[in-house]
């Protein structure tokens, strides 16, 4: 039997498509309902079934931004045959992403059993709700955001895409919502901050999605469950990116702020009231 249901993957689907760019944090969220459902969460199929149809939120992300990503390509393509083309923004900006994802890649890999283990807790994602919570409204405050997408170097990158190592070490922090938030430190707009998070999962998150495929499929996730989930994941998140491009250039985070923190605590309510087990 699948260690996952088809009814359990659509719900899964759809906390994923809502809360993967959000700053509240995706894996948080689905090891929440998986708990709820009485789903193992330190199994390594669930596990890889968590990471697979992230694959299905970048998949909104890439159609979403279709036309920026093959502006982005096709100058890193041309840069490459041609030296005039790499004083291009595009051109530096590919490879920043490319160098800025290498932090994550290597500490995942080098990290993985305590991923996997302790630090897949629910005791953990609940501290690091309210913790990142913290970091997301400092870093609203003193952000001064007045530097454009067009603004951002290649510091800016690599300090943002380290910044993804916090949502990997503990699951609750939010991989949206650290690198939105070292994106506002370093005084971009919200909006900057908040694309910049979006390119730079790119490569990140479909890289799990791929590595962690054979652990979902070998290990008792079946076919059916797992398309299910991604597809679900793409529709949602596909909606969810709208709304936020749109939110975000209006208003600050708070309202991520305090819903993280009420979450995080009715998180640890439960636990421990053994109302959840970890």
């Amino acid at each position: 039997m699948s260690a996952i249901s088809v009814g359990q993957a659509v719900v899964l689907g759809v906390v994923e498509g809502v809360t993967e760019f959000l700053p509240v944090s995706s894996t948080g969220h689905l090891k929440i309902a998986e708990g709820l459902m009485h789903i193992p969460v330190d199994d390594k199929s669930v596990v890889g079934f968590s990471a697979v149809i992230q694959v299905g939120a970048i998949a909104a992300v890439l159609l979403y931004f279709i036309k920026d990503i093959k502006r982005i390509v096709s100058a890193w393509f041309r840069g490459l045959f041609n030296s005039e083309e790499r004083y291009h923004h595009d051109y530096k900006f590919a490879w920043w992403v490319i160098a800025a994802t290498v932090p994550i890649v290597v500490v995942g890999l080098v990290a993985k059993p305590l991923i996997d283990g302790p630090l897949a807790s629910l005791w953990v994602v609940a501290g690091s709700l309210i913790v990142g919570s913290g970091v997301m409204w400092a870093a609203d405050q003193m952000g001064r955001h007045k530097r454009g997408e067009d603004d951002t170097s290649f510091k800016d990158a690599m300090l943002v895409g380290c910044s993804q190592i916090l949502a990997l070490l503990f699951p609750g922090f939010s991989r949206s919502g650290a690198t939105m938030s070292t994106g506002l430190i370093l005084d971009l707009d919200r909006v900057a901050a908040t694309r910049l998070s979006f390119f730079l999962g790119i490569p990140a998150l479909t890289g799990a999605g791929v590595y962690e495929l054979k652990d979902a499929l070998g290990a008792g996730v079946g076919a059916a469950p797992l398309a299910v989930g991604t597809v679900v994941s793409f529709a949602v998140a596909y909606a969810s990116i709208a709304w936020l491009l749109k939110f975000v250039a209006k208003h600050s985070f708070n309202a991520f702020v305090i819903y993280r923190i009420v979450v995080g605590m009715a998180l640890i309510g439960l636990l421990a009231t053994g109302t959840l087990s970890n």
